[in-house]
């Protein structure tokens, strides 16, 4: 089958836009061209309209909740959901219950996503059984079975010793350690940042140095073992700091940051609602605008979404007792697109690149690059209209977001993955 996407706006090396006709054979990108002098009568044609057409958006970091919490997310409405917000690849979190800690739950979450037909779905395997921190999974047999690297994200591993550990292992295997960065015992009790609105709520806080405590330490770890240490959900002005300085010394760490973490600070929570209730919390702007400048000079080397989706039910029960987490697959590259690049802070080939080539890097998948000879794993988006982010529209069960009634451009209108169309606005 052959499919082209004719009229389609695409950045050169340059960053600059061009229109160009994408041709699809057997799943691959076969030519892109300035000029299609004769169509192939059987193709299927798309007419883009001078939409952006790029490579399919990469998320690294989600929860499916499936196995064990369906109620909230299952792989399939996790996949549809991912696919409506334009990506075409995403790596599950362990944290379902059971834990993906055995190949068995690997090949579980595999196969869910082959039934639901939607994206590519890469599992995580757990660093420790349980996610207890008291004792290492079999990395091989996870390996074996598809995992693509140890994270116990949901908690920090607690004790130095279980992570150095885990890092030689997942080392001598070539895998990545991706982890949580917490210290249990400076945020026991707590709901949101140690700040102005802790205080002003009586509030109990989890402090910057809960993070960036890990992150020092886990850097070190990765320098003694020479592990690929990666960094999730990066919250701090500290954190950064910290990276950075790893990066310069030429230690094996890579970073993520998410939207919110991006645009919005602890100044901005309204009130007691728990759908602004995320961990890492809301920091302060300083902490806003050292994320916002390690993105941009490349100390967080990628931006996902942390996409956690939870029942109305569950975030009902207010800020001190609400699960942590907010929904982002739908509404990750309309907020980063309004706010930085129609505002001209940010160039649309950055973003592109944090979200597509840049993860495709990272983590050495063959996907997130618009070229000939590419899986067409694409994402067509209008950058002109405007709509308001509505959770009652979500494909996600997840409602959970803060960002409900803002008004944005840059919406995804169809997704494809290996030349097949998994989502369009029409549908």
């Amino acid at each position: 089958m052959t499919v082209i996407i004719r009229n389609a706006s695409v950045l050169n090396q340059e960053g600059e836009l061009e229109i160009r006709h994408i041709v699809v054979q057997d799943g691959v990108i076969s030519a892109i061209e300035s000029n299609l002098d004769a169509l192939d009568e059987s193709a299927e044609i798309i007419e883009a309209e001078g939409k952006l057409l790029i490579p399919g958006l990469i998320d690294m970091h989600v929860h499916l909740r499936e196995p064990g919490f369906e109620h909230k997310e299952t792989v399939e409405t996790g996949a549809r959901s991912a696919a409506k917000g334009g990506f075409t690849t995403i790596a599950c979190m362990p944290n379902t219950r059971p834990v993906t800690d055995s190949p068995e739950i690997v090949q579980f979450v595999k196969d869910k996503a082959r039934e639901a037909g939607l994206v590519k779905v890469l599992p995580y395997a757990a660093i420790t059984k349980n996610e207890l921190g008291r004792e290492l999974t079999d990395f091989a047999a996870l390996k074996e079975a598809g995992a693509i690297g140890f994270t116990d994200d949901g908690v920090g591993v607690q004790t130095a010793q279980m992570m150095k550990d885990a890092m030689k292992l997942a080392a001598g295997l070539d895998m990545p350690v991706i982890a949580h960065c917490e210290d249990d015992s400076l945020v026991e009790g707590c709901a949101v940042n140690e700040g102005k609105f802790a205080t002003a709520h009586g509030l109990k806080g989890i402090p910057n140095e809960s993070e960036a405590i890990h992150v020092g330490r886990d850097i070190l770890l990765a320098e003694a073992t020479g592990v690929h240490y990666h960094v999730c959900h990066v919250s701090t002005e500290q954190s950064v700091r910290l990276i950075r300085q790893a990066k310069q010394i030429g230690i094996k760490v890579t970073a993520e940051v998410c939207p919110h973490h991006l645009l919005l600070s602890e100044e901005d929570i309204p009130g007691m609602d728990a759908n602004w209730k995320m961990n890492p919390p809301l920091r302060s702007r300083r902490d806003v605008e050292a994320c916002i400048e390690g993105l941009l000079d490349g100390t967080l080397d990628i931006i996902v979404t942390d996409h956690a989706p939870h029942s109305e039910e569950e975030k009902a029960k207010g800020m001190q007792l609400a699960p942590f987490g907010i929904v982002g697959f739908e509404t990750a590259f309309p907020l980063l697109y309004t706010a930085f690049v129609a505002t001209g802070k940010w160039d649309l080939s950055l973003l592109v690149q944090r979200m597509t080539a840049d993860p495709a890097r990272v983590f050495r998948l063959n996907t997130g690059h618009l070229t000939v000879g590419a899986p067409a794993d694409l994402t067509l988006i209008d950058l002109k209209e405007e709509q308001e982010v509505d959770p009652a529209s979500f494909a996600s069960k997840g409602r959970n977001t803060p960002f409900a009634g803002w008004k944005l451009k840059g919406w995804p209108v169809m997704t494809w993955v290996d030349g097949t169309a998994v989502w369009t606005k029409a549908n």
